[in-house]
């Protein structure tokens, strides 16, 4: 059945990328194509895309991630594990004797060519110039390149030069790292304003910070940072990263917000024991609780996909399956599940709202989480372990209202037959409880007949 299930998904998804580039929402939360259509970030971390796979490895990747439902991918060019030292698979390195004013013209050959592929696939690539020990080795690798404003600033001019027609792209500044001082500031602010300059301001941007922390705490104000990405990280079991989301959404100017690095499927939590790891469930979670919580969309993660891991190379982190193979472990397939519920509502008017859940004993807000339509013609409630969700129905505009049990696990929906709309408060009682039992309710104004989220198509 999961395989009927994939091969549906794969024909469903056509691979036609779209040209116009992305903006910013005219109401400042989500992302929409240039004529005003949803843009849903569902992104994957193929962070050493670009050093570590071959083209064939790479288009068969791409290929995966389009058939799931990914739209991004988030890779770097100066990739984390020795990637200005360590050729990448078509034995190229970035720059000649590591002069950044001395780029390789076949390594960044390599770079277009992925990012072509990319596009005829209908994908974007959330482009990283650079990893972050390349300016700050407070870990990794290095060596540090960029150790003023002023070569930052013009290799970020060299790609965005490059780049400047290319639609596919999305820039990501940072790199896992945070600023520690003015320097770093300073490093960054130049390395943003010379890709601006470079592509003339064509293709949106933010930064990618360290574990536990968002881009807004450094450059929310700044004008090149186009939406805050946190990285909730991978420290902990039930993180509650919608207070992160939060956190964000609320600050003012109101700018797009999203969890760009959540806990990877596969990866130790803490990375202190190989035998305790994040699994599909807490992908799951991470997801809906951001994306409740007012995120734009979301970024899944993997252990052994980012490093491209294959037997040919030193685990990092415990890695121990096959890229190739982990490409198919099922938190990734769910991604895809979500974009589709999120985008069988109308997204682009889904507020987070917590009120609409009712005081009642034993319901944990922390645990449950909701947004509704701002006309109150809908409502999406997860409950992560199957508990019974009481909601306000006063909140919802419709004097009659359906809706669905929709299981995050199976691409599967249970009707719940028509009701009329008391005003009341009402318990909604899962099919099924229990650890990782996680069920999404869907309730909606039984007049917009809005669609079953089984039978959504995403482009």
């Amino acid at each position: 059945m999961k395989t009927l299930k994939f091969l549906t998904l794969i024909l469903l998804f056509p691979f036609i990328v779209n040209s116009q580039e992305l903006r910013v929402s005219d109401n400042n939360r989500r992302l929409v194509n240039k004529d005003g259509s949803l843009f849903f970030y569902m992104a994957d971390t193929g962070w050493e895309l670009f050093h570590r796979a071959t083209k064939e490895q790479t288009e068969m990747y791409l290929k995966d991630r389009k058939a799931k439902g990914f739209n991004v991918i988030q890779a770097v060019i100066l990739a984390e594990i020795d990637g200005l030292n360590t050729p990448n698979e078509e034995g190229e390195k970035p720059f000649t004797d590591l002069n950044t004013l001395k780029p390789n013209e076949a390594y960044f050959k390599h770079v277009d060519w992925v990012i072509a592929k990319a596009e005829e696939l209908g994908i974007y690539i959330a482009a990283l110039p650079t990893w972050g020990d390349k300016w700050n080795l407070k870990w990794g690798k290095g060596p540090v390149i960029f150790d003023t404003p002023e070569k930052a600033r013009k290799y970020g001019k060299y790609l965005g030069e490059r780049y400047e027609n290319q639609p596919n792209i999305i820039w990501v500044i940072g790199g896992d790292r945070s600023p520690d001082n003015d320097l770093h500031l300073e490093i960054n602010r130049a390395m943003a304003e010379g890709v601006k300059e470079g592509d003339k301001g064509k293709h949106l941007m933010t930064y990618h910070p360290s574990g536990s922390v968002s881009s807004s705490r450094w450059f929310h104000n700044d004008k090149w940072l186009d939406f805050n990405m946190l990285q909730s990280g991978h420290s902990i079991i039930n993180r509650l990263v919608h207070n992160n989301i939060r956190g964000d959404y609320n600050k003012k100017p109101v700018k797009p917000c999203l969890n760009g690095e959540p806990q990877y499927e596969d990866i130790p939590v803490g990375f202190k024991t190989l035998n305790a790891r994040f699994v599909a469930f807490d992908v799951r979670q991470s997801a809906y609780w951001s994306v409740l919580a007012g995120a734009m969309g979301h970024t899944y993660g993997n252990n052994n996909i980012w490093q491209m891991w294959t037997e040919k190379n030193s685990p990092i982190l415990g890695a121990r399956i096959p890229w190739y193979e982990a490409i198919h472990q099922p938190g990734a397939l769910q991604m895809g599940f979500m974009r589709k519920l999120f985008e069988s509502r109308p997204f682009l008017k889904m507020i987070p709202d917590q009120d609409i859940l009712a005081d009642v004993y034993g319901q944990n807000k922390d645990e449950i989480r909701a947004a509704r339509g701002k006309d109150g013609s809908f409502v999406i409630a997860y409950s992560p372990y199957g508990k019974p969700i009481h909601l306000k129905l006063d909140k919802l505009s419709a004097e009659t209202i359906n809706g669905y049990w929709y299981n995050p696990r199976e691409d599967e929906s249970i009707a719940i037959a028509s009701f009329k709309n008391r005003k009341e408060v009402k318990a909604f009682v899962p099919p099924s409880s229990g650890a990782r039992t996680d069920w999404v309710l869907l309730l909606d104004d039984a007049g917009k007949k809005y669609p079953d989220p089984v039978s959504v198509k995403l482009n």
